[in-house]
């Protein structure tokens, strides 16, 4: 139901769709489904690209995928790791970017990220990337494109390691249309 719902949201009706954490793919058919209810062909009016670091659910996207007939371009395992390999090439090019990414993560290698240009708003914390996933959807986003995404509740308050000011220079740049919580 919550991918249901940010699809309803964001209402993608045509271009590119980037999932940068795709999982079994949910967010693809979700966009599928909405854009068929209205007599279009998701497979002609969009065009799906996913990244998914574990193998296993990466396999179940693309088999969702074909299940439900659509293509996408789904990339997987170490070369999947969205922070490290952007495997479609896709950056300031999305009209939508939907994801539910793993929240919180401790571990995603911001030792290695420190000057990455995604981080216009900010150095996302060592310790939690959930800043470091906002920041890399927005750069991936086309000029007039959305973002639907899920993220742990304390993303809207914490203040640690700069998230606060992070968050407070992506609202002041207008991108925040409404928070669900």
């Amino acid at each position: 139901s919550l991918v249901r719902m940010i699809v309803n949201i964001i209402e993608p009706t045509h271009g590119t769709v980037l999932d940068p954490a795709c999982g079994s793919g949910g967010m693809f058919v979700s966009s599928a489904d909405f854009i068929e209810q209205y007599g279009a062909n998701a497979n002609t009016a969009m065009t799906f690209f996913g990244q998914e670091k574990v193998d296993y659910n990466a396999k179940l996207c693309i088999m969702n995928m074909a299940v439900h007939g659509l293509n996408a371009k789904i990339v997987s395992g170490d070369e999947a790791n969205s922070f490290y390999h952007d495997a479609h090439n896709l950056e300031g090019s999305c009209d939508y970017v939907m994801a539910n990414p793993p929240f919180n993560l401790s571990d995603w290698g911001a030792d290695r990220l420190q000057d990455d240009v995604r981080w216009q708003y900010g150095l996302p914390p060592a310790g939690n990337a959930n800043y470091a996933w906002i920041q890399h959807m927005i750069y991936h986003l086309a000029p007039n494109g959305k973002i639907g995404l899920v993220l742990a509740n304390g993303a809207l308050s914490t203040q640690t390691g700069g998230e606060g000011e992070i968050r407070r220079k992506i609202i002041e740049a207008d991108l925040i249309e409404g928070i669900i919580a």
